[in-house]
């Protein structure tokens, strides 16, 4: 078959950007503006909260969410291993302990029975990424929570639009975190958000992402420069009004994938949790033992055949050589340390056309078929 080049993420932008970043560059107000405080009245009326706090991105979200419940030395936070080094490190910023729960075998999300087994009198607060789109189970978590009052933070930054039992991620906890990262599901090219229905916490994410200032040159605390710029803020805006249609489009793809790669034998495609809305951050498969190329080396076929994939992630956190010197144990989490081993993610990007999926497809057949001494 003829070779395709399929790239594993591509941003989408159009003449609205476009339009939107002149009218910006046009009014002279480039740095933070109005433009910044529609955005975030526009994301805080999309996902359903009464505040949103733009920031530079991502990790300064998470940064400040937990600066803003004063976490610090001797705290606790339990939250998962298995997802991008920046949700611990946030914990450490605080000189806080990151505490990591194993994950479901399913979802690889946090699984709240061994949440609820590490809690302690430390605890203060718990951390649910929604990895790869899919919502945890904040149900059960925020059930836990409320038992042990402790926070319940959101890392959403790949779950833009994404719902557990009819609500949108971001309100689901007592604060929530985006990114805009230039691969997310909608993006400013770098960006992050904040968001929540405690105005005192919105007020001091304001105030920490602004060099502590609570009025012009008055500074009352010890800040930062994260703010986000009106440009970054124009796209976003933009990409806010497309994302529902990304999303339809990867949920889309991701249900072609699905049908057409349940029959080959080795490869386990995606489970949804029925109470959930996934939407497809990442398509990630499992390449099993029954699957005759090794997870690497089906990465390493289909990028011979110009199919680009990902593998998020190739260790749990506590594995990376930082919290190795920190003393964390190695054998706490298997199910987290299995997913690393046969995780690999797949093209589901809303620019794929229905050829590229079929491309996908037809490349991870040949390899099966090659692997098995087939032609």
């Amino acid at each position: 078959m003829p070779q395709r080049r399929v790239p594993i993420a591509r941003p989408i932008f159009g003449e609205e950007e476009l339009e939107a970043l002149r009218r910006v560059l046009e009014s002279g107000v480039v740095a933070h503006g109005p433009e910044v405080e529609e955005f975030e009245r526009e994301f805080a009326e999309y996902v359903g909260v009464e505040h949103a706090v733009a920031v530079a991105n991502g990790t300064a979200a998470l940064d400040l969410v937990l600066k803003a419940y004063r976490l610090g030395p001797g705290d606790e936070v339990i939250t998962t291993p298995f997802t991008f080094i920046a949700t611990a490190n946030a914990v450490l910023f605080q000189g806080a302990r990151p505490v990591f729960a194993d994950v479901d075998p399913r979802t690889y999300n946090l699984d709240p029975e061994r949440v609820a087994e590490l809690v302690t009198p430390r605890t203060r607060a718990i951390i649910a990424v929604h990895l790869f789109g899919q919502p945890a189970d904040m149900r059960a978590l925020r059930e836990i929570a409320e038992d042990h009052r402790l926070i319940l933070i959101e890392d959403a930054a790949q779950a833009h639009g994404a719902e557990f039992m009819g609500r949108r991620v971001g309100g689901l906890g007592d604060a929530a975190i985006f990114s805009f990262y230039a691969t997310k599901n909608m993006t400013t090219g770098e960006g992050g958000m904040v968001t929540t229905n405690d105005r005192a916490v919105a007020e001091r994410v304001r105030l920490l992402r602004d060099h502590g200032q609570a009025g012009k040159y008055l500074h009352v605390e010890l800040g930062y420069n994260l703010r986000m710029t009106s440009l970054q803020a124009a796209i976003g805006r933009v990409q806010l009004r497309k994302l529902d249609s990304f999303n339809e489009a990867r949920r889309r793809n991701a249900r072609r994938l699905t049908e057409a790669l349940s029959g080959v034998k080795g490869i386990t495609p995606p489970y949804e949790d029925p109470r959930a809305k996934h939407v497809y951050h990442q398509y990630v498969v499992r390449v099993e033992d029954e699957f005759p190329l090794s997870r690497d080396d089906l990465r390493s076929f289909l990028q011979s055949r110009g199919v680009e994939t990902a593998v998020h992630y190739p260790m749990p956190i506590f594995a990376q050589p930082l919290y190795r010197r920190l003393g964390y144990p190695q054998d706490s989490c298997p199910n987290a340390v299995e997913a690393s081993r046969r995780v690999l993610s797949l093209p589901v990007h809303p620019a794929l056309s229905g050829e590229d999926l079929d491309y996908i497809v037809e490349c991870i057949r040949e390899a099966a078929a090659s692997g098995r001494g087939g032609a």
